[in-house]
């Protein structure tokens, strides 16, 4: 087998390699490279039929990877809606991710009593994000979870929650104070500062 076989079997490998990504950008962007490689492969063997389809392949994957890029911080793309924290779709939501949400939020329990919210990122009719907090003293909002399901996992739905610090400063609240001990955060891509084990994001008084 000479190297320009193998070129054309590692372009195959990675195009059935990206639809088994549960992450839609990070599928969108393996299969663009396999179709890129792939074309490559196809016409230096001159199968035109093969050139063509992965032309077409890959401008698909370039649009959509554009429209996901330009909207993913696009307020008219995810919406927030608040939920009573003994909401029912709130609850079978957090049962259907449960495995998944103990893996970047270990230690994690919800029990829908006290001063507390719950926030769901939509991304039309599909829930992309959990955001849950609960009231501690001094105007601190605590978050105890802020999830992000698996399809959605290379953007920040939870930024949305933070972006409206109405969501928190109608409530008298002055900080946000992010989970302790959870996997892979992100707030300081959201000008949130480093506490601690924590993250802390200062919120403008009310007006």
């Amino acid at each position: 087998m000479n190297w320009l076989e193998l070129t054309g079997w590692a372009g195959s490998a990675l195009l059935v390699w990206s639809l088994l990504q549960t992450r839609i950008l990070r599928l969108r962007a393996l299969n663009l490279l396999g179709c890129l490689i792939l074309i490559g492969y196809n016409a230096a063997v001159e199968v035109w039929p093969m050139v063509g389809l992965n032309v077409v392949l890959a401008v698909i994957n370039v649009w959509y990877l554009r429209k996901m890029l330009a909207t993913r911080h696009d307020e008219a793309t995810y919406q927030v809606v608040e939920v009573g924290v003994d909401d029912q779709f709130l609850a079978h939501t957090l049962r259907v991710h449960a495995a998944d949400i103990a893996r970047f939020n270990p230690g994690f329990t919800w029990e829908p009593e006290g001063d507390r919210s719950a926030f769901v990122v939509m991304k039309a009719d599909e829930v992309v994000g959990v955001v849950l907090s609960h009231a501690e003293p001094g105007g601190v909002a605590q978050v105890d979870l802020d999830y992000v399901t698996r399809r959605f996992r290379d953007f920040t739905p939870g930024e949305f929650v933070y972006r409206s610090s109405r969501l928190f400063t109608d409530r008298g609240f002055r900080r946000v104070v992010s989970p302790p001990g959870m996997v892979a955060p992100y707030y300081h891509r959201l000008g949130f500062r480093p506490e601690g084990d924590a993250y802390v994001l200062d919120l403008p008084a009310a007006a």
